[in-house]
């Protein structure tokens, strides 16, 4: 095992701060496994596949949610600076494209990044935007190509296209094995040899980055931070300098992987504080931590917020439960610093929350989360994207939530537009221009990475990417595509507001906004599934879908009958007929003063399957 430093005391010349980056499951947790083994920091008998992963949830789908640190000692083994200890500060992220924001972070935390990609698949969409990513922070980037055990790797090949890629000799790109451990030791001594020291003055007043912080139950909130000036000691005073907000630290140290307490962080040293408070909203990420008694002039720079791209409204089936969902909102705010909410009601779902998402499975994995951590019961409504409209008198309106959609008359409404890279094997290509076409899409540009691998550019709506895009682009290319987006701006459409009204009423959690030539199928199909969904009445229910006044679709629910002649065996028709005249004006009166009850199955079936759009 490699020879351990004191945090506080270690040089800033001897610490690596670098993180690995890949599109979503090219091996990054498995390598950082490897590289927990390889330092020592683990001992075998406790190691465990995806050891960083600390989520049940991120456990059992495999994919990586929350960005983990971890501190790693490392004794260069061969080649120049044999023999020298380092200290390196690894940092594992997520690969969806979703959970960008994490990386982005992660990146602003460190000097290098390790660009992973898979010897069987090469290149795909998300290992572009990273490397993007890693490009406009100025890191150091090491290539590496993973999986290199398995039958199907193609290593020569892909060496080729990331060369290319990033202006590289082929040779120049590492080979490894997450799983064998193969190649990763060569690969830290590289980390140690190629990735710069951090730069900061061990003499000025203190200045650290929050990049991260999670709630405990027990502690309070535990900020993550990289160290960029100065020292932070314990039991100081520390300054929050965006809310100015003082607190005592109570305790500091190092992940590595398990907290360590220490008695200082120095600079380029990344590690946790923890200082007691309770309060969720004192401590944001991207704020600058510095000392009470002698505070830094000026902050560091800190992170654009991230836009939420999805809404979604979450509403508790029992109505009590409003208030639990509100501090579970708070303490995951905490925890996911893209996670945007404000309080809605809804005449049919009661109180809840409007809540801004970064995309589909981001939306997937919160609700699994407030549901499973927290122990609630859930509705989310429909997603849909913010929309802008303007009206005839000049005036703007912004949309987060169909109820919202203004009835005047129109002058134009604006969506939000994203430019989608979708990279495949040149045989799917008339596939994928089909699929985009029909999803309004215009293309952009298409270049070829190599013989049978292409890169094409779409501009898309993102309110036809959110929903089942990605599915279909998966099934109609047998798995082989990817995608990336990002947001560009906006551009006007032919929009309109589809309501479903039950017995002449509007219910607010059926309304989508949709384009006009798509809102007659979306009637149909919802309309459909809700005459199967609600149980029949008393008394016949019309279902309706309409744009504005105007209905296109329409389904009735017949009444449940009773059959008044069963007590008539024989005897005079018109006996028959007044038993059945009674019972119609029953039915008549019972229509203009019944209500229609939609049962919480209903919503819930009709809200979460994706044949009309919506999510799945």
């Amino acid at each position: 095992m490699s020879p351990t430093f004191q945090p506080g005391a270690t040089p800033p010349e001897l610490i690596r701060n670098f993180c690995i980056i890949a599109h979503i499951d090219h091996g990054k947790s498995t390598l950082a496994d490897r590289m927990l083994q390889k330092t020592g920091v683990v001992e075998d008998r406790q190691m465990r596949a995806q050891y960083l992963d600390r989520m049940d949830i991120e456990r059992e789908r495999g994919i990586t949610i929350k960005s983990q640190a971890v501190r790693l000692p490392w004794t260069v083994r061969e080649g120049e600076g044999a023999g020298n200890s380092h200290v390196l500060n690894m940092i594992d992220t997520p690969g969806h494209v979703d959970f960008t924001y994490e990386v982005s972070r992660s990146l602003a935390a460190g000097e290098g990044a390790v660009l992973l990609v898979d010897a069987a698949q090469g290149i795909e969409a998300q290992t572009l935007a990273n490397l993007y990513l890693a490009m406009e922070n100025d890191l150091t980037i090491i290539p590496v190509l993973n999986k290199i055990d398995l039958p199907a790797a193609q290593p020569e090949k892909y060496a080729e296209e990331l060369a290319r890629l990033i202006g590289c000799d082929p040779s120049d790109v590492l080979q490894v094995s997450g799983k064998t451990g193969v190649g990763v030791e060569h690969l830290l001594d590289e980390i140690v040899r190629k990735i710069p020291p951090p730069v900061g003055d061990p003499d000025a007043p203190a200045r650290a980055m929050i990049f991260d912080s999670v709630y405990d139950t027990y502690r309070g909130v535990v900020t993550y931070v990289r160290v960029i000036d100065g020292k932070l000691s314990n039991r100081e005073k520390i300054s929050m300098m965006s809310t100015h907000a003082t607190h005592e630290l109570l305790e500091l140290g190092v992940i590595s992987p398990d907290p360590t307490p220490s008695k200082a962080l120095g600079v380029g040293e990344v590690g946790y504080l923890i200082t007691g408070v309770k309060d969720v909203r004192q401590s944001r990420v991207g704020d600058t931590v510095t000392n009470a008694a002698k505070p830094a002039a000026a902050a560091l720079g800190g992170y654009s917020d991230p836009k939420p791209m999805v809404f979604s409204g979450l509403y508790p089936i029992d109505g009590s439960d409003y208030p639990d969902l509100r501090d579970a909102l708070d303490r995951l705010r905490l925890n996911d610093a893209a996670l945007v909410y404000e309080p809605e009601t809804s005449a049919a779902l009661g109180f809840g929350f409007r809540v801004g998402f970064l995309g589909l499975l981001h939306l997937e994995i919160i609700r699994e989360r407030l549901e499973r951590e927290f122990g609630l019961d859930l509705i989310a409504t429909a997603p849909n994207v913010v929309y802008r409209v303007v009206l005839e008198d000049g005036k703007e309106v912004v949309v987060t939530n169909p109820s919202e959609f203004p009835a005047g008359k129109i002058s134009e409404v604006h969506e939000p537009v994203v430019r989608a890279t979708l990279l495949a094997p040149s045989e799917y290509v008339g596939a994928i221009m089909e699929l985009c076409q029909t999803r309004r899409g215009t293309l952009m540009g298409m270049d070829y990475l190599s013989e049978d691998r292409v890169e094409l550019r779409y501009s898309l709506p993102l309110a036809e990417i959110i929903f089942d895009f990605f599915d279909n682009l998966k099934s109609r290319t047998k798995g082989y595509a990817s995608l990336d987006y990002e947001t560009t701006g906006e551009q006007a459409a032919a929009l309109v507001k589809v309501d479903i009204l039950l017995q002449g009423e509007t219910v607010d959690a059926f309304s989508a906004i949709v384009h006009k030539d798509k809102a007659y199928a979306y009637g149909v199909s919802m309309t459909g599934k809700l005459r199967e969904l609600i149980p029949r009445q008393q008394f016949e229910v019309p279902i309706q879908a309409a744009v504005g006044a105007r209905v296109i679709a329409r389904e009735n629910i017949r009444a449940i009958r009773k059959d008044v002649l069963a007590k008539c065996y024989g005897g005079d028709i018109t006996r028959k007929r007044k038993l059945l005249e009674k019972q119609k004006e029953g039915k008549k009166r019972m229509k203009m003063v019944g209500r229609v009850e939609v049962p919480q199955e209903a919503f819930i079936a009709a809200l979460s399957t994706s044949d009309t759009g919506t999510a799945k």
